[in-house]
């Protein structure tokens, strides 16, 4: 975050960062996913989403910062907590943008499927794209040993024969994540007559990204359209883990089109990971809700819970993977959960 400028005579301080504010930022993901998981498997996304969102924003609350939600419950979910614009956190410095998504997956966690996520993404004020109403983009995630690679205004296949040159595969080797959705019936053929494998998924557009860019996931990148608020969030992520994701803008329609020629937006303008996530003072933290690829869902047992949380930080990249336990007793503390 930017700090105040020390006038030493003719000598300025550079601006740095005084802490990790993503391990301040993990306690406000696992109280979502400890709140969010009593709702695990009962078919009832709306309240699994409204525990989550009601229990990170008392969190966030005791942060130390002064943050605007930029990525909230927003436009689709016109929800009455962490709405874009909010002001959260205690009110001191820094100065942030803040990117939520207390339930990546509310219907994974609601049908008790697996890799359900708590998110929060927290950078320097300013720096975070604001999708306003445009809340679909066609998406390319890739991790490192891919980026720089892709182009998302070329073919689906040029693509592809990319991806695999720079990661040292054959085609029938990759395997590309997408959401299940009708809208990629030709993107899911030119993928399987290139002869690569695709990992559908119903829910969990920041999972899909993520898991491109780490190894031990067996994803190679994540393509199709999904949500832009959750590219923003996952560019954070993949900024720190030294990957890449590019977004067009996809209009759901004529009326989205016209909004956008009215506003001035291009709506083919690439938005790169630098575009969507404009400085190297960024921070990304996510709870696991249910088990899955990335991360153990919370359990349950005599102690209290557990829970998994990765934690980055963009300008030192370092990545951290946190296993908590929680006292029983204590939980009501930090979470609306009421452990029985």
């Amino acid at each position: 975050m930017r700090a105040e400028s020390a006038n030493l005579g003719a000598v300025i301080l550079p601006a740095k960062p005084d802490r990790n504010l993503a391990m301040e930022l993990v306690r406000v993901t696992e109280s979502a996913a400890l709140a969010a998981s009593k709702w695990v498997g009962r078919g009832d996304k709306n309240a699994a989403d409204g525990a989550a969102v009601d229990a990170m924003r008392n969190l966030l609350d005791t942060v130390n910062m002064d943050g605007v939600v930029v990525i909230g419950e927003g436009e689709k979910d016109e929800a009455p907590m962490l709405f874009n614009g909010e002001r959260v956190g205690n009110g001191s410095k820094p100065v942030t943008d803040v990117a939520v998504d207390p339930i990546d997956g509310t219907t994974l966690t609601s049908l008790g499927r697996g890799n359900a996520l708590s998110v929060i993404a927290v950078a320097e004020r300013g720096s975070m794209f604001n999708p306003g109403p445009f809340v679909y983009m066609n998406k390319i995630a890739v991790g490192p040993d891919a980026r720089g690679a892709i182009d998302i205004t070329k073919s689906t296949r040029h693509n592809l024969d990319a991806i695999a040159r720079a990661k040292h595969k054959t085609l029938n080797e990759l395997t590309i994540v997408m959401l299940d959705r009708p809208r990629h019936t030709d993107l899911i053929g030119e993928i399987r007559a290139a002869g690569c494998r695709i990992k559908m998924i119903t829910d969990g557009d920041i999972f899909g990204a993520i898991a491109a860019a780490l190894p031990w996931t067996g994803v190679d990148a994540l393509m199709g359209i999904g949500g832009t608020p959750e590219g923003v969030t996952s560019a954070a992520a993949l900024k720190a883990l030294g990957g890449e994701i590019q977004g067009l803008l996809w209009a759901r329609g004529d009326e989205d089109r016209a909004l956008a020629k009215a506003s001035g937006i291009d709506m083919n303008r690439v938005l790169t990971t630098d575009d969507l996530v404009q400085c190297e003072d960024a921070f990304f933290a996510a709870t696991g809700v249910t088990d899955g690829d990335l991360l153990r869902g919370v359990r349950y047992d005599a102690y209290g819970a557990t829970s998994q949380s990765l934690v980055m930080r963009v300008r030192s990249g370092t990545i951290r993977t946190i296993d908590t336990r929680h006292r029983a007793d204590r939980i009501g503390q930090y979470s609306s959960v009421e452990f029985r």
